[in-house]
C-alpha cells in the first residue's frame, strides 16, 4: 500500500517591487500559521521534518516557501535576470514575506528561520511587529561578519569562479557548519540541498546576511510586547553560536535566548529530534500566550 505524506505543495503569484514572482510553497497541519524560512543558498526542503511532525502540525499550520530563485520558485519571466547579478536585499526580503502573508490571508503568523532565515525573523520583528505574533530566530546574532562589503563579496564570488565547482564547494562547506554530533545522514542532507543551488544565488543571499543585515544599532528598537522574540543558537555554530545569541538577546528587551547543545548551523535539518524539545517549548509558549489573549 502506498505511503503518502500530509504535506501539499502549491504555487502563488506575488508582486514584489513591481515584478511578479511565481512562488512555490508547501504546507501541512492546521492552527496558528508558522512560516518557515530556509537558509541562504538552499530551499524549503530543509523543513521537511517539521512539516511531517504531528506534534507540531496538530497546533500549527506549517508553511514553507521557496524564496524566488530558490528551489521550485523560478526567476521571474518579466526581467532578464541572467544579465544581472542576483543580490537579496532587506527591502525585498521584508516585502516578500509581507506579500506572502497577505496572499495566503495569514492571521499574524509566527515567523521562524535559521541563518538568513533567523535574520529576516528579527528584521520582520523590527519592521512589521504587528503583522507577526512571534519571531523565532535560529542561528542569529547582531551581525554576521566584521569586514568590508567589497571584501565579503569578493570572497563569495569565489563560488562562481570557472575553476571552482561552486555546488560541491558550498555543499562541503555547509557540511562542516553542521554539528559534529549530528547524524551523518542528515549532515549529508544539508550538503545535498546546497548542491542544488543555482549559480550566484548563495552569494547573493549572503549579501543580505553579511552586508545589509545588521542589528547593532537597531536591536534595542524591537518591541517584544508587540512581537515576542526567541533566539535559539546551536553550540557548534562557528559564526552565530551561543555567545552571539546571548549578545543579541541582551540588546532586545524582553527577548528570550535558548541555547541548543550539540547542534550546529542547520538544527531543523541536521538533527531535528535533538532540536524538537527546545522548539516545542517555544511553540507551546507562543500557543499558550495567544490562547489566553483570545480567551480560549
Amino acid at each position: 500500500m502506498a505511503k503518502f505524506e500530509a504535506t501539499i505543495g502549491k504555487y502563488v503569484h506575488l508582486e514584489i517591487q513591481g515584478i511578479e514572482y511565481r512562488v512555490y510553497f508547501e504546507e501541512a497541519g492546521q492552527g496558528i500559521p508558522l512560516v518557515c524560512q530556509h537558509t541562504a543558498g538552499s530551499d524549503g526542503q530543509q523543513w521537511r521534518q517539521v512539516l511531517n511532525d504531528k506534534d507540531i502540525t496538530a497546533t500549527y499550520r506549517v508553511i514553507v516557501p521557496d524564496l524566488p530563485y530558490h528551489g521550485k520558485s523560478q526567476p521571474p519571466e518579466s526581467v532578464e535576470w541572467w544579465s544581472q547579478e542576483y543580490r537579496l536585499t532587506t527591502a525585498f526580503f521584508v516585502e516578500f514575506h509581507l506579500a506572502f502573508k497577505r496572499a495566503l490571508a495569514l492571521d499574524r503568523p509566527v515567523i521562524i528561520g535559521s541563518s538568513m532565515g533567523g535574520s529576516i525573523a528579527t528584521d520582520l520583528a523590527l519592521a512589521a511587529p504587528d503583522h507577526y505574533r512571534a519571531a523565532v530566530a535560529l542561528e542569529e546574532g547582531l551581525r554576521s561578519v566584521k569586514a568590508s562589503g567589497d571584501d565579503i563579496m569578493a570572497g563569495f564570488r569565489y563560488y562562481r569562479h570557472p575553476r571552482v565547482n561552486g555546488a560541491d564547494r558550498a555543499a562541503a562547506a555547509m557540511y562542516c557548519l553542521s554539528g559534529p554530533e549530528s547524524p551523518k545522514k542528515y549532515r549529508h542532507e544539508v550538503s545535498w540541498g546546497y548542491s542544488q543551488g543555482a549559480p550566484g544565488v548563495f552569494a547573493g543571499d549572503l549579501y543580505y546576511r553579511h552586508i545589509e543585515h545588521d542589528l547593532s544599532a537597531t536591536a534595542h528598537l524591537i518591541d517584544t510586547g508587540r512581537c515576542p522574540v526567541y533566539i535559539m543558537n546551536g553550540e557548534y555554530d562557528p559564526g552565530t553560536g551561543i555567545k552571539e545569541g546571548e549578545d543579541l538577546a541582551a540588546k532586545i528587551k524582553g527577548a528570550k535566548f535558548i541555547p541548543m547543545p550539540g547542534l550546529g548551523h542547520f538544527p531543523m535539518t541536521e538533527d531535528f529530534q535533538k532540536m524538537k524539545p527546545v522548539l516545542m517549548s517555544v511553540l507551546n509558549e507562543i500557543a499558550d500566550r495567544y490562547r489566553k489573549i483570545d480567551g480560549l
